[in-house]
């Protein structure tokens, strides 16, 4: 939100249980302040799918996963932009057999390119080889195993440019210039309204009397016997 920045607002979260399905409730105070050196213009977005999205919430976790994509990104200047269940994004609820997990997409951002194990692992050869349900190409360690297990074939690479500011309303000293005398619009012609009027008034007057001698026709004249 970046109407947001620079001013607290509050946040109310609302969380239950999966085990029990016991509801909980907290309200946060939250202030939303501008990333330093601005958001990031390369981010890459990576589906973990042996984990549910509370195991990443922690800063443990979240900065083992951080080091883990700087392995395959070959960049040190990495941070977490978002974190979302695999069930937000149309994913299945996973069978509660084998300790499945829901599955977590990961964005991560950096001012740094992509390495050149993230471009080719989204080249047009690997989707490729992704349709055919074969893994990707992969030109470097997997440094993510085996802590997480990513799924290669969902990996989203974006590059965010800064949108052009628009410039704000340029206020004047609240006096109007001086343009001359006022030029009045062209007077116009006066219109005869009333044939329209007549019509408008005459013939749903008219269809009105021949639909009642219609009908005092058919009830008078009709009628048996007469």
């Amino acid at each position: 939100a970046w109407h947001l920045q620079g001013c607290p607002f509050s946040l109310q979260v609302l969380a239950y249980s999966r085990h029990t399905y016991a509801t909980v409730s907290q309200r946060l105070i939250i202030a939303v302040i501008p990333a330093p050196g601005g958001d990031p213009p390369y981010q890459g977005e990576f589906l973990v799918g042996n984990r549910n999205v509370e195991e990443l919430l922690p800063v443990v976790a979240r900065e083992m996963f951080l080091q883990a994509s700087a392995g395959v990104w070959e960049r040190g200047d990495l941070q977490v932009i978002n974190i979302t269940s695999a069930l937000d994004r149309g994913g299945r609820v996973p069978l509660p057999i084998e300790g499945r997990k829901e599955g977590v997409y990961v964005k991560v951002g950096s001012h740094s390119p992509f390495s050149p194990c993230l471009e080719s692992a989204v080249s047009p050869q690997s989707l490729f080889r992704c349709s055919l349900g074969q893994q990707p190409l992969a030109s470097c360690y997997d440094t993510f195993a085996p802590h997480f297990s990513i799924r290669w074939c969902n990996l989203t690479l974006l590059q965010v440019w800064p949108s052009p500011t628009t410039p704000g309303p340029v206020w004047g000293s609240g006096v109007l210039e001086d343009d001359g005398d006022f030029q009045p619009p062209t007077e116009v012609a006066p219109q005869d309204l009333l044939p329209g009027f007549l019509v408008t008034l005459l013939v749903p007057l008219a269809v009105a009397v021949l639909l009642c001698l219609l009908l005092g026709h058919l009830m008078c004249c009709r009628r048996e016997g007469v």
